[in-house]
Parts: C-alpha cells; structure tokens; sequence
C-alpha cells in the first residue's frame, strides 16, 4: 500500500511529462494569443494550419479543458485558455533561460581545448593538425602537454586532458583509441659508427645484446622496442636512457652510439646524412600512433573535431 509521502515523490502518480504540453504546443498557444489568428499562429512557429489546429485539439485533450474559441472572424482564447497562456508563458522563458545557460557552457567548453600527446605525435603530427584546427575554430584556444604514452594515459583519466595521442603497441587500459597515423621504428647511427659501414643487415639478436641510446620506459618507442626484441634475449643495459627524442637524438649525431627511434623524428637527418639507417632483418619494428580518450566518454566539441582532421 502506497503512503502519501510516496505519491508526493512521484508527483502524483503519471509522469509530470505526460501531463504538461511540450514546449512547441505551448510556443504555438502563445502565438495565438499573440495574433488572435490560428493560420497566423500557424506561420510564425513554421506549421501549417492543419498541423496547428490538430496540436491545439491535442493538447486541449491532454489538459481536458477548452482552450481556443474558433470562428470565421479568427480565434479567441477562452477564460481557462488564458490562464493557460499566463503558465506558458513561465514555462517558455524558463526554457528560453535554461537554452542560454546550456549554450554558455557549450561555448565555454568550445573556448578551450586541452590536448595531451607522445613526443613524436607532439612535434611531427600535431602542428599540421592543429593549424587545421584552427582554421575551423579561430577562438578556440589549445593548450599541448607532452610527454611519454604513459604520462598521457594518466592526464587523461586524471582529467587533466580532453584528448589524447599515444605511440605503444596498444590502447592503455581505461581508454578508448583509435589508429590515427602508422610509424616504423629506425636503428640510426652516426656516419662515423662502425655500424653505418656494415654491408648485411643487424639481426635481431645483434640489436638486442647491443647497447643503445634509448627513450626511457613508459614511452611508446620504448614499448614497441621491448616487445620486438623480448624473444631475442631482451634488450641489453642501455648505453643512455634519455627523457625526450631530441636528446636521443643529439646523442647519436655526436657518435655518442646507435640509437631507436621514429622514422619520422629522425627524417631530416636521414636526408642529410647526419645520421645513417642501419638496416634490420627478422624483427618487425612498426606501431600504430593512436588518438585515445576515456572509456565511454566519447570526444566532443573542438576535440571530436580534432579527431575528424587526423583521419584526413
């Protein structure tokens, strides 16, 4: 047995959606009120007339009073109509207020865009994007954090990012991704290295008991590396463990010793011959580059919008 405390909190038994007419009945009754005149009514909210005398006779059913005198010389509210027109009102600029608010805070979203991504997604993909972005949303102000795959996982569901772009071999956990750009890894080295005179390539062994100049673990190049070569004994200690691509790659041109890194990053000096490609069989050294946000919260405004442009 119900008590009144409980009928109370469910308004009374129906739903209160079924029992108050929808914004554009109300909107239309308001317009008759207006011009005294249903086809007038009619044209300003966009319906014909037929449309707006089956809405009126609707919602008089629903509320279960006369609301519209019809006649040849137009249409006048009755009394009950009036009062009606007088709730109507309310509840339109109610809705017209709560429709600003809404937009406001859609335009404040839109105002800013925070993007977190992988060190070589951040300095060789998204300044391309983001020109084009920007080209689309003038206003719209973007904020880049960089750092290793991991780290922006972590901005991500921290909160801390509204998009972001990783590098390893998959989505991390707590994120939904998808494949925005494909990579190849590169073994490179100084021209002055005994390896940029090989005539075979390295095997896969070679490269792994060899010490390298690497990014250091949580990066996707480190993943993707670690991976490739955990059949292979793993990789040896590495000769340099460095926190950005950059300096991996100073390191190598100084003859410091051989390096990995995105074909990419390392593609101007491939051209001029400040580092060589050191040739690899037997091991497979491409990834997918990722766009990756949290687990059911699909990306929106400028950030949906960011996504559309790196799938070109």
């Amino acid at each position: 047995m119900s008590s009144v405390s409980d009928e109370h909190a469910s308004g009374g038994g129906a739903p209160l959606s079924h029992r108050v007419p929808d914004l554009g009945a109300l909107e239309l009754l308001l317009a008759v009120a207006r011009h005294g005149s249903l086809g007038r009514a009619a044209r300003e909210v966009g319906i014909t007339q037929p449309a707006a005398s089956s809405r009126i006779r609707s919602m008089e059913r629903q509320l279960g009073v006369a609301l519209v005198d019809r006649s040849p010389r137009g249409s006048r509210l009755t009394d009950a109509g009036a009062l009606v027109t007088d709730w109507a009102r309310r509840i339109v600029e109610a809705a017209e207020a709560f429709d600003a608010g809404a937009q406001a805070l859609r335009g404040r979203r839109d105002s800013r865009l925070r993007v977190a991504a992988s060190m070589t997604i951040a300095e060789y993909l998204l300044p391309g994007w983001l020109i084009a972005l920007r080209a689309g949303r003038p206003d719209t102000a973007v904020s880049l954090l960089a750092g290793n795959s991991a780290a922006v996982a972590e901005r991500l569901l921290a909160g801390e990012a509204d998009l972001g772009f990783v590098e390893g071999l998959a989505v991390p956990e707590g994120l939904d991704g998808a494949v925005v750009a494909h990579d190849r890894l590169a073994v490179v080295a100084s021209p002055s290295h005994p390896w940029a005179r090989r005539r075979r390539p390295l095997d896969p062994g070679e490269l792994a008991a060899t010490p390298l100049i690497l990014r250091e673990r949580g990066s996707g190049t480190r993943q993707v590396l670690d991976s490739a070569l955990s059949a292979h004994g793993g990789l040896a200690q590495p000769l340099l463990e460095l926190a950005s691509t950059t300096a991996v790659k100073a390191a190598a041109v100084s003859g410091a010793g051989p390096a990995v890194l995105s074909e990419l990053a390392v593609a101007e000096e491939l051209a001029s011959r400040r580092l060589v490609a050191i040739p690899v069989e037997g091991v497979l050294l491409r990834r997918d580059l990722r766009a990756v946000w949290p687990t059911g919260h699909r990306p929106t405004g400028p950030a949906r919008d960011l996504l559309s442009l790196t799938r070109g």
